[in-house]
């Protein structure tokens, strides 16, 4: 707590030279919450604080039911309030003219947001909570299935054939073909298979039996499927294995619930999200409208939206699990091979801890391979509906091509143009969905999208403080991070942080100056670098630092299942690691090395 502490002293410090205005006692407010409430107060409170400055922002005005827990003099907290008084009218609490104000509005966002999003553990009652809102999530998707009248859904699946008929007809006939090549990923999966070992699973079920037949997609040839057929379970429906609910930390406040998938159904879906992604790249107008690789095109769209106010920018509120699976099977309804398989490789069951296990309404939760992809299509699908509604006329393919460049979707990251907003809103919250209001931003001059953030067409971007700060060499994560930390508050302009950081950090490892692109954990900076040794062959300048090294899980493979690996690679090139049947899978470890490198 103290290096947060004198690090916040220090961010202040650098800010109240950059702004001209005294932060004295807004450090003395902050010392004072932390001692009564602890990390919560940076973690939460703050930030809290942070979200309603944004809301103002976009209101134009202090609102009174914002900023609670924080005294006011006159319309404006009296924290923060010497940077606020240059964004707000003390008196009216009324936003100022925008010139000059970024600069302020910046400083605000870094005080009040950086240590949002630090990676710590929840309570207990948190994580509890976090899986009772999972459940409750799921009976608000039955409930909304229930009230989805005729009408809408019929025009939901007219907007969306004109948008991926041509797509979902390629797709189904690669599925009909048995063109579809699966795909092992390297993440956990329900029953806790790792590594190599997937490649040896013998677990199906009788539903992806149906189109992607186990003696295809498990073995390497049919005469290995005889030899191992006694070994093979396929399940029926009802005894198939659910997926396994659990959460990952996200932030104090609340953790992240994802839900691993059963390794058959990773395996298959990981073969259509690569079909998928290719439709999408071949289609001029659908990569105009989706990405699940690019974020700049958001941000470029979010900056333009903050400059001229034509563009709004929308965030969904537990957008993944808010997703229907009827969402889905009406988009898909008139290609039912694509259909049939994409149901075959959705889980129908979840385990969730406290809670049992469940039958899903939704399509799936984050950790699907086709949860991201379908959720945009859907988000897509009902953005259109909503235009259409405001047009009051039928979309045809011409109308919707004059959208491009104007809407735009990423995940529950989403673009469109601000007379469509309301009408865009009734009709994801019509279909279930919950758009967050505290992220959602369309009438003032702040938008924020894919983790960019511009006030009037400047970028107001912060740092965020993503682990806590390492007291040993040991602590190489936070290492990793602080480093990072540095290396971006550089960029930014934080020279004091800059300079206190640098002295941790030079206490733990050697730390020369470098390159962006050099592979060792070095410090970024104005002045050139410095050789500390030649190459003795090479003859190219060395500097001596730490450079990241991964250590991969044993995971031996032979047999059926190395040939298997084989067949599964999608070119003819040599695997780039030759200890790729011995080792596999994500790191069980990271360390730091201390070696000479090349600086750049």
């Amino acid at each position: 707590m103290k290096s947060l502490m004198l690090f916040l002293r220090v961010v202040l410090d650098d800010i109240e030279n950059r702004c001209c205005i005294s932060t004295s006692l807004d450090y003395k407010t902050i010392e004072a919450r932390v001692k009564h409430e602890g990390l919560s107060f940076l973690t939460i409170t703050l930030p809290s604080f942070g979200k309603d400055f944004e809301k103002s922002l976009d209101l134009g005005f202090v609102a009174p039911n914002l900023f609670k827990g924080f005294s006011r003099r006159g319309a404006i907290p009296e924290f923060l309030g010497g940077l606020l008084e240059s964004v707000f009218d003390r008196t009216s609490g009324v936003l100022l003219p925008v010139e000059g104000t970024a600069e302020v509005i910046r400083a605000v966002r870094q005080i009040t947001l950086m240590f949002g999003k630090m990676a710590l553990p929840c309570s207990d009652e948190r994580r509890d909570a976090a899986f009772a809102a999972y459940m409750q999530c799921e009976l608000d998707v039955r409930d909304s299935d229930r009230k989805l009248d005729r009408s809408s859904t019929e025009d939901y699946q007219r907007i969306g054939a004109l948008l991926f008929r041509e797509m979902y007809t390629e797709l189904d006939l690669a599925v009909y073909q048995g063109s579809i090549l699966p795909k092992h990923g390297p993440g956990s999966t329900a029953e806790k298979l790792l590594g190599n070992k997937k490649y040896n699973q013998r677990e199906w079920t009788q539903r992806l039996e149906t189109y992607f037949p186990s003696g295809s997609f498990l073995f390497s040839s049919w005469s290995f499927f005889l030899e191992n057929a006694d070994c093979l379970v396929i399940h029926e429906p009802g005894a198939e294995r659910p997926v396994r609910v659990v959460d990952v930390p996200k932030t104090l406040k609340t953790p992240r619930i994802i839900a691993l998938e059963p390794t058959c159904m990773q395996y298959v879906q990981q073969g259509l999200l690569e079909q998928i992604v290719e439709g999408i790249q071949r289609n001029y107008s659908l990569r105009t409208f989706i990405s699940w690789e690019f974020q700049q095109p958001n941000q470029l769209l979010a900056q333009k939206g903050s400059s001229d106010g034509t563009l709004a920018t929308l965030d969904l509120s537990e957008a993944s699990d808010r997703v229907s699976n009827q969402h889905v099977r009406l988009l898909l309804a008139n290609h039912p091979h694509l259909m049939g398989a994409v149901d075959a490789c959705r889980s129908r069951k979840a385990d969730v801890p406290n809670h049992g296990v469940i039958r899903l309404a939704k399509f799936a939760s984050m950790g699907s391979a086709l949860c991201f992809p379908f959720e945009s299509m859907v988000f897509l699908t009902l953005i259109f509906l909503g235009i259409e509604r405001a047009l009051n006329t039928r979309l045809t393919g011409k109308l919707i091509k004059s959208f491009h460049g104007k809407v735009r979707v990423y995940g529950d990251d989403i673009i469109v143009p601000v007379e469509f907003v309301h009408s865009v809103i009734q009709t994801l919250e019509a279909f279930g969905l919950k758009v967050n209001g505290n992220k959602s931003f369309w009438t003032g001059k702040f938008r924020e999208s894919c983790g960019k953030e511009y006030y009037n067409g400047r970028d107001v971007s912060i740092t965020r403080v993503r682990r806590k700060f390492p007291t040993s060499r040991k602590h190489t994560a936070e290492l990793i991070s602080t480093v990072s930390l540095r290396n971006q508050l550089f960029v930014g302009g934080y020279d004091g942080a800059v300079e206190l950081l640098d002295s941790w950090i030079e206490r733990l490892i050697p730390f020369p100056v470098t390159e962006p692109t050099s592979s060792l954990l070095g410090k970024w900076s104005y002045e050139p670098y410095k050789a500390q040794r030649m190459h003795p062959y090479l003859h190219v300048p060395l500097v001596k630092g730490v450079e990241v090294t991964y250590s991969l899980p044993k995971s031996f493979l032979d047999g059926s299942g190395a040939l298997m690996k084989w067949f599964l690679k999608r070119d003819d090139l040599p695997f780039i690691d030759e200890n790729h049947l011995q080792y596999a899978g994500r790191p069980v470890s990271v360390d730091i090395k201390t070696r000479w490198r090349k600086p750049y």
